[in-house]
């Protein structure tokens, strides 16, 4: 909540005009209390998971599968309308639950004394940026190891085998969990913010940007024209898909967002030698279709 009534005196506590962004702030936030826009940030993670997976829902099941299939990892695999709304509901109750559950009480306090504000003024782009790059690595590390442990037999049978209960995963089965793991993996996703302390403002942007990332990996459609791939390291699609394929035996990318983690501890050997051995058919089709070619000029010619 910030300690002003009008835009007018934030600005002359603040020594000078501010940005839209900030009056846009202001008005939301004057007298909304800061545990409020807290519950806002995962009402936002909610929105976001459940916005960005819409548009991948209808492309899967309106869209001409001849269109589709050059993109998509495991074209073979395609759910019903009834299989893409179940997945949906069944992830939106546990999703529901756990948000109101008294253990996402805690979060909130921990973020208070770590040094996490809602007033003014807001942060700079530059220092946003910063936080976040220090946020997506801290989340990979932690991330990684705790998703190693939950292919761990016990863990795996108990707890993640919901999450694989999609071998050709789609994007409602980003945030399909057991509430468990959810609260495991939401461990990693929070413990950089406590660790470098931001504002209410950039925590929304990072659970924004979590639930995008977690949407676009679990997506099943390799995209070449998607600005993911600018992004140094990132894993995305590809990796986690041929991670979900594996099931309970998964042995490779761990790491939610970039794939040096998996390559420093060697878990991205299986997925290399899968990638090389796609590359090799691909060769020998195009080779062989090379050959076809020529052989039926060369019988055009002698005709």
């Amino acid at each position: 909540m910030i300690p002003y009534a009008t835009v007018e005196a934030a600005e002359e506590a603040l020594g000078r005009a501010m940005t839209w962004m900030e009056v846009a702030w202001f008005r939301h936030s004057r007298s909304t209390p800061d545990y409020c826009l807290y519950y806002e940030s995962l009402v936002i993670l909610l929105t976001v998971y459940s916005v960005t997976s819409l548009p991948l829902t209808l492309l899967e099941l309106c869209a001409p599968a001849k269109l589709t299939t050059p993109y998509k990892l495991q074209p073979e695999a395609r759910l019903s309308p009834a299989a893409f709304l179940g997945c949906y509901k069944e992830t939106l109750r546990v999703l529901v639950l756990v948000i109101i559950s008294p253990v996402l009480y805690l979060p909130y306090p921990i973020l208070k004394m770590a040094g996490s504000r809602t007033g003014l003024p807001l942060p700079s782009a530059g220092e946003v940026a910063a936080q976040l790059v220090v946020y997506m690595l801290v989340e990979d590390y932690f991330g990684y190891w705790l998703h190693r442990l939950l292919h761990s037999r016990w863990a795996y049978d108990n707890i993640h085998y919901i999450h694989h209960e999609y071998p050709a995963p789609i994007g409602f089965a980003a945030l399909h969990s057991h509430w468990v793991e959810l609260l495991i993996l939401g461990f990693s996703v929070f413990v950089g913010t406590v660790i470098v302390p931001c504002h209410m403002a950039t925590f929304m942007l990072w659970l924004a940007i979590r639930g995008i990332v977690s949407v676009d990996t679990h997506s099943g459609y390799d995209f070449p024209f998607s600005p993911a791939k600018l992004i140094p390291f990132y894993g995305g699609a590809q990796c986690h898909d041929y991670h979900h394929f594996g099931g309970k035996w998964s042995q490779s990318n761990f790491a939610p967002f970039f794939t040096f983690c998996d390559y420093i501890y060697g878990t991205d050997k299986g997925y290399k030698h899968h990638k090389a051995s796609l590359e090799k058919m691909k060769n020998m089709e195009s080779v062989r279709s090379e050959k076809e070619g020529l052989n039926g000029s060369i019988s055009r010619k002698q005709d």
